[in-house]
């Protein structure tokens, strides 16, 4: 409240440093607000795009796939599946995107080259279009899994800066603002007291003076 601040200079100064550093800080906010928001829209574009791919991709290994199940039996399909020839492993590291951590994650494959796990002479050729498909998309699933992230972290990250401004720009430098108002009155109207009694002094002395004379 303006009436629970001390009506000083050093008061009036004071504030009005900490409207210069509320302003300045707002202005800085906003850009960066902006600055997410483009970098937002670009990467929710690009989680869109992949999510589609991926769907799609997923969609026509699981059709090769149902396709297989119906073709070979339970037991057959089972034990061509049973032991994987390669192994799978995902490193993780983070990078700062305008002041957010954001995970990178990379695909590493060991073992055999050949992505299928067993052999041909029992096995279908819907199943090798699933196991062939299922690999290619690996890579495009964790890249989805790192934009979904990224996009989850952005989206918190705009809505603290937004909170931040809007606190400063409807709370905070709209107070410094009523408070140095206040100050600048309160200042203005205590120097118009003292002119008025130094008038009223020199009123009195000169008519003080006029009595002796």
């Amino acid at each position: 409240m303006a009436t629970a601040i001390k009506p000083t200079r050093m008061e009036l100064n004071r504030l009005r440093a900490r409207l210069k550093t509320a302003v300045r800080g707002h202005s800085l906010l906003k850009d960066k607000r902006d600055e997410l928001m483009r970098r937002f829209m670009l990467i929710v574009k690009e989680n869109k795009s992949l999510r589609e791919k991926v769907e799609e991709r997923l969609a026509g290994a699981m059709a090769s796939l149902s396709l297989a199940s119906a073709i070979m039996s339970p037991e057959m399909l089972e034990q061509a599946l049973l032991y994987p020839k390669r192994r799978v492993s995902v490193g993780l590291t983070y990078r700062n995107l305008m002041g957010v951590t954001v995970p990178e994650y990379e695909f590493h494959t060991e073992g055999n080259g050949d992505a299928l796990p067993y052999g041909y002479a029992m096995t279908s050729g819907e199943l090798d279009d699933a196991i062939v498909e299922l690999t290619n998309t690996f890579t495009d699933m964790l890249e989805l899994a790192r934009v979904e992230k990224t996009v989850q972290l952005l989206a918190g990250e705009i809505e603290k800066t937004r909170r931040r401004v809007n606190a400063l720009e409807y709370v905070m430098i709209p107070e410094l603002q009523t408070n140095i108002k206040y100050i600048r009155m309160k200042l203005e109207e205590n120097e118009r007291g003292n002119i008025t009694r130094l008038m009223k002094v020199k009123d009195a002395i000169l008519a003080e003076a006029h009595s002796f004379s």
